[in-house]
C-alpha cells in the first residue's frame, strides 16, 4: 500500500537518515508511525485539554501526517 508524503517532507526524512541503519524513507516512516501508535495504546488512558489536542493536531499537520 502506498501512502503519500510531501516531497519536502520526504527530502527531510531522506537527510535525516543519511548515516543511520534505516536503508529507506518509507522503512523510517514505518517506524515512526509504529512507535507513535505504541505510544498512544499506551496513553489511552491520558485525556487531553482542548488545547494540547489543538497542540498535537498542529503538530500533525507541520510535519504532514493530517491535512
Amino acid at each position: 500500500m502506498k501512502i503519500s508524503i510531501p516531497k519536502t517532507l520526504y527530502e527531510k526524512i531522506k537527510a535525516r537518515i543519511e548515516g543511520t541503519d534505516f536503508d529507506s524513507v518509507s522503512e523510517y516512516v514505518t517506524y515512526v508511525v509504529r512507535e507513535v501508535l505504541a505510544n498512544l495504546e499506551e496513553e489511552k488512558d491520558i485525556t487531553l485539554t482542548k488545547e494540547e489536542e489543538d497542540k498535537v493536531k498542529e503538530r500533525l499537520k507541520a510535519l504532514g501526517y493530517i491535512d
